[in-house]
């Protein structure tokens, strides 16, 4: 009999859908990345998903993020989130945390609970923090490097931190944990030079910093490629 899963079953098998389901998997960051990280965790079937975003849906997401609507502007992400979630499979449970992941938050969750760490956060502190905290647990965990002023989604690799070139983020979370001793870490960046885009008033942020560009397939196709990581990990799980 057919159901959601069969077409993924044909390749996967029927331990592997099943192994998917029992799968509990934590999400931080809902925008342009982790929005489709967690569409297609949802559509693989995964079994639990925690989701952590601080933010609303702005007028300003709709280019790339896959939660931003002109039904969805105002709302927050990591609701509007799980009701697309249920609206896929609604027998995957989805604990939702409308915060921002720092030094005040971090003790909210539990990381022994997972199976999964996804970073899709875009603050260097949190990010350290969170990958920090993973490796302390030994949880698995897979970072995203920057994302923005790129144009081209094929440049996209997936490997340990220390073998990252190009990206400047990168270079900033490679110094930084290289300094608290802390290596092997899985992360997605970008062969891609970053590219200068014009600066106005308007493109910069509440910190004053300048906002980067982006387009609708690069995060996208990043957010895809680190699903599709954490679903073969979870697949070669012994």
């Amino acid at each position: 009999m057919q159901d959601a899963y069969s077409r993924m079953e044909l390749l996967i098998g029927r331990e592997g859908v099943t192994k998917l389901g029992t799968a509990k998997i934590a999400v931080f960051g809902l925008g342009g990345v982790g929005s489709y990280v967690v569409e297609a965790l949802a559509r693989c079937g995964v079994g639990s998903l925690t989701l952590v975003d601080h933010d609303k849906i702005s007028v300003t997401n709709i280019n790339r993020q896959l939660l931003a609507l002109n039904s969805t502007i105002g709302r927050s992400k990591v609701q509007v989130a799980k009701e697309r979630i249920h609206d896929i499979d609604d027998d995957i449970i989805v604990h939702t945390y409308e915060v921002f992941y720092n030094e005040d938050t971090e003790d909210m969750f539990d990381f022994h609970a997972y199976d999964y760490i996804v970073d899709a956060i875009d603050t260097v502190t949190s990010k350290l923090m969170l990958i920090s905290r993973a490796k302390e647990c030994r949880v698995p965990i897979i970072s995203c490097m920057g994302t923005g002023n790129k144009l081209d989604p094929s440049r996209f690799e997936i490997t340990d931190i220390a073998r990252t070139s190009v990206c400047p983020l990168a270079k900033v979370i490679r110094s930084e944990l290289r300094k608290r001793g802390i290596r092997k870490v899985k992360v997605l960046y970008s062969k891609e030079k970053p590219i200068a885009v014009s600066r106005s008033e308007e493109t910069k942020g509440t910190s004053n910093r300048p906002v980067p560009g982006s387009i609708a397939f690069v995060p996208a196709a990043a957010g895809l490629m680190i699903a599709g990581e954490v679903v073969k990990d979870l697949l070669e799980e012994k």
